[in-house]
């Protein structure tokens, strides 16, 4: 999703957010030191197989994934991480690992990790290694509808 369609719909919405350009950056750690926003408000979209469907975990960049506890909190005989490979086309108008964490508008189920919920804002790639979007997190719920679950390991 470029730029242009996520400030559509967040203006659509009325929703306040801020964009912040930045030199490119690929990892999220690297993104929010390069824009200022702590690790923990800075979202990283991570696309898993949940019984073999995409979808996005979503977790504070200074934090990893725990496979296993999203595979019992969403009742999953088996969580994967899914090869670039897999998803690359679900995104065709973003670049690979730039996704924004809304895979509500692509069909995707999205499960954010309640870490990110403990922060009044949020922060994410806006769709390039060169843009981030940062807005209220009760925003980003009212909007994308995740399932908030417990899922992610300090580094």
């Amino acid at each position: 999703m470029p730029l242009e369609k996520l400030t559509e719909l967040l203006d659509n919405q009325g929703v306040k957010y801020t964009i912040l350009t930045h030199s490119r950056a690929y990892t999220a750690q690297e993104v929010a030191a390069t824009v200022h926003v702590p690790g923990i408000e800075m979202a990283k979209t991570v696309m898993v197989k949940v019984d073999g469907k995409m979808a996005m975990a979503v977790v504070p960049a200074s934090r990893k994934i725990d496979f296993e506890r999203i595979r019992e909190k969403v009742s999953a005989r088996k969580v994967e991480l899914a090869e670039e490979k897999e998803f690359q086309d679900l995104f065709p108008d973003c670049e690979v690992g730039a996704m924004p964490p809304f895979g509500n508008l692509y069909g995707i189920d999205v499960y954010v990790d309640k870490k990110l919920a403990e922060d009044d804002e949020i922060a994410f790639n806006s769709g390039s290694h060169t843009e981030v979007t940062r807005l209220h997190y009760s925003d980003f719920e009212k909007l994308v509808h995740p399932r908030q679950i417990d899922f992610s390991l300090t580094n």
